[in-house]
């Protein structure tokens, strides 16, 4: 029988159901007013397979999956929204509830994309109010729980094996992870809300014997796993970012309630971490699953890949890694796409089958072992047994793995007119008529389709989205894959370098413009597609298809600034090269005075738009002055490449666009070069749409964290400053 790690116990203990041949599990659901990403779709994932392996060895699952809308949260917080999406959304008339509602359909889509199956309940917080506060009147009457101004509070000094859960069992310890902000009414500052005052104004909000309020985040999971699954069941699943405080919460809340242990057994899965950092929207990196959608990838290979790691170690998500997995699974689609094909000669029932099961079912028992078990899958598809038998085989394994092979032959299926063709061709290979059934395969490929000549005949499927996508260009996944010609002779006189991501109408202005001032100079024009969504990829390889001088360079997401600028400047072959951004419109010749200005040897950097300081913590434009400044903004940045052998590439920490021109403008004041600034170059601004897509507080945020980097290496070096140098 299945065995986990019980995060309570800190062992691995078998799952042995309360009520005999039924098991009870209760997953925390999404937030549903933001998409839910990919890190949150693994601890999905987690309790899917903990079904589906209980389910293969004969037990019944009672699988409930609450959703949280916004009933728990403040009222400024509503106005402000999560995110512009949510601004707008209110902006527009939205209630708070269409808003859940629109999310929580995008969840139960992605979890069908992700073949998750359907829980049985899927409660909403909201619609359960009343049965939160029986709980909490309850736990004021069992003297956990006190009253102040219309707030309830949970006193966790009454509650002994509080911190138990997660291992925060000191004061100390305790007061560290306390994450809300400081309440005066409480009684300890650990001590969290149960029910809160419904503050002026707010239109979200219910009637409890403490006056209208709304419910504390905790407690609403207690109220709905006890309602649908009783005052004891078997397994709670998770995050690990669940465990403190929710998790812990709820604990003493659910157990001060019934007087007794509810849960049985406690299973987190661990963090997604992305590019090798924890995902989070303010370093750009939170992926959900249309990211990868985009891409063309089947979602099941983000399944396939969270195969590969145990679900109590973090995984490290790279699109690299993704792309990989995608391989993987379409060679084991194949693979049953062709065993399907096999005449059924009664193999199928081959002796081996149970004891390949058996296998296969002490990996996944042993603490959901599986990557062991997918390794056994490969062993067993690489086996010299019938196709047929392995083909039984693989199914029974993917009751457990959930990769929908069972749909494989009605995916792969093509129609009449294209298996005629496919006939056609073997006809003619079989009359020695080479030349024109090549023809025909060619004929084939273009229309879609993968021909495979086998001794049994000729095998064809249709192409997949990613392959299809795979022929139409290379997409880089990190600029670490992006080979580096820095050390290579210049072979232009001038490269002109743009990041693009999204916003076309911007990036033809910007291709058009720069091209046209070049005038008779050798130049090119090296663009970073960076995980564009609209119609900005496919313009760019027309125009690169039009003008030899453009070269596109795709990724298959957005990478942060600095890699994406770093693909720019590993690639670049001009002698001077000139970075512009996507909301600058060239007017004039910028070329010609950027190059003269560089000829000066003193000189590191120039373009129009100067910054100078006086302390590192407050720039400010050179108020149209031209002349010596202590930074250039990114909108026109230009530079001999001979500099970056020494200067080096830009830090790839900056993954938002603000203040990496400052950071990379010190680069070069450290190796004793200028910053020069022309405000005569014929530029012009435009609005900068990457800022003004973004909420406001996103920005600061984003913005604050990359001058915190800046400073952080730079803080002490006044002594780069123009206002502190002399001779200049």
């Amino acid at each position: 029988m299945l065995s986990l790690f019980n995060t309570l116990t800190k062992s691995q203990d078998e799952v042995t159901p309360i009520e005999p041949g039924l098991v009870k599990m209760y997953t925390c659901g999404p937030t549903v007013y933001r998409d839910a990403h990919i890190g949150n779709l693994r601890s999905y994932l987690l309790a899917d397979w903990i079904r589906r392996i209980l389910e293969v060895q004969g037990l019944k699952i009672n699988h409930i999956k609450n959703i949280t809308d916004v009933g728990h949260m403040r009222q400024e917080v509503l106005e402000r929204g999560e995110d512009k999406v949510i601004a707008a959304a209110l902006a527009e008339g939205k209630t708070p509830a269409e808003i859940a509602d629109f999310y929580t359909r995008r969840f139960l889509r992605d979890e069908g994309e992700l073949n998750i199956i359907r829980a049985m309940e899927f409660p909403k917080a909201t619609d359960h109010i009343k049965e939160m506060v029986e709980i909490v009147v309850r736990l004021v009457e069992n003297g956990y729980a006190y009253e102040v101004e219309g707030n309830v509070y949970f006193e966790i000094s009454k509650f002994p094996d509080y911190g138990k859960l997660s291992g925060n069992l000191a004061d100390a310890d305790l007061l560290e992870a306390v994450r809300v902000e400081a309440d005066p009414l409480k009684r300890d500052p650990r001590d969290f809300t149960l029910w809160k005052k419904a503050e002026p104004g707010r239109d979200l909000k219910w009637p409890s014997p403490w006056g209208d309020g709304f419910p504390g985040w905790h407690i609403e999971c207690s109220a709905m796993s006890i309602k649908y699954l009783g005052k004891t069941f078997d397994i709670h699943t998770g995050g690990v970012d669940n465990i403190f405080p929710h998790h812990e919460g709820e604990m003493a809340q659910s157990e001060g309630y019934t007087q007794k242990p509810v849960v049985s057994l406690w299973t987190h899965g661990q963090h997604l971490l992305a590019d090798g950092v924890k995902m989070s929207k303010s370093m750009g990196n939170s992926f959900i699953l249309p990211d990868i959608e985009a891409q063309s990838i089947d979602p099941l290979a983000f399944r396939y890949l969270c195969l590969t790691a145990r679900y109590s170690t973090r995984l490290n998500f790279t699109f690299s890694s993704l792309k990989a997995a995608q391989r993987g699974l379409l060679r084991l689609q194949n693979r049953a796409w062709e065993w399907s094909e096999l005449p059924n000669n009664g193999d199928g029932d081959g002796e081996h089958l149970e004891d390949w099961k058996t296998r296969f079912l002490e990996l996944a028992n042993d603490n959901l072992n599986l990557p062991s078990a997918l390794a056994l899958t490969w062993e067993m598809v690489r086996s010299d047994m019938p196709g047929r038998t392995k083909l039984r085989i693989l199914g029974e394994f993917d009751k457990v793995l959930g990769l929908s092979f069972d749909d494989v032959p009605e995916r792969f299926r093509v129609p009449d007119e294209i298996a005629a063709m496919a006939e056609s061709r073997l006809q003619l290979r079989k009359q020695g008529k080479y030349a024109e059934a090549d023809a025909v395969r060619d004929d084939l490929d273009g229309a879609g389709f993968v021909v495979y000549d086998t001794k049994n005949g000729i095998r064809l499927r249709p192409k997949t989205d990613w392959e299809k996508q795979q022929e139409e260009w290379v997409s880089y996944s990190s600029s670490a894959e992006v080979p580096s010609l820095v050390n290579e002779p210049d072979e232009k006189e001038l490269t002109i370098g743009i990041v693009a991501c999204n916003y076309e109408d911007d990036v033809k202005r910007i291709v058009k413009s720069s091209l046209a001032w070049v005038g008779d100079r050798s130049a090119e024009l090296v663009v970073v597609d960076n995980g564009s969504s609209d119609g900005t990829a496919r313009w760019l390889e027309e125009a690169a298809r039009e003008d030899s001088r453009i070269r596109v360079y795709h990724t298959d997401h957005v990478l942060g600034e600095g890699a994406a600028k770093n693909i720019v400047l590993k690639q670049s072959r001009g002698k001077t090269v000139v970075l512009l951004d996507t909301s600058v419109e060239v007017t004039g010749d910028i070329y010609g005075p950027i190059i003269d200005t560089l000829d000066d040897e003193s000189a590191g950097i120039t373009g129009p738009f100067g910054l100078r300081t006086d302390d590192l913590h407050h720039f400010h434009e050179g108020e149209g002055e031209s002349g010596d400044m202590d930074a250039m903004q990114a909108y026109c940045f230009a530079f001999r490449r001979k500099r970056l052998a020494d200067i080096g590439l830009t830090r790839e920490v900056f993954r938002f666009y603000r203040n990496l021109d400052l950071d990379f403008s010190f680069h070069f004041k450290d190796k004793g070069l200028r910053i020069v600034a022309n405000t005569s170059l014929p530029v012009t601004l435009h609005e900068h749409r990457v800022w003004s897509g973004l909420a406001e507080g996103e920005r600061d945020e984003l913005s604050r964290k990359n001058y915190r980097r800046f400073l952080d290496k730079w803080g002490d070096r006044t002594d780069l400053l123009v206002s502190n140098q002399t001779g200049v």
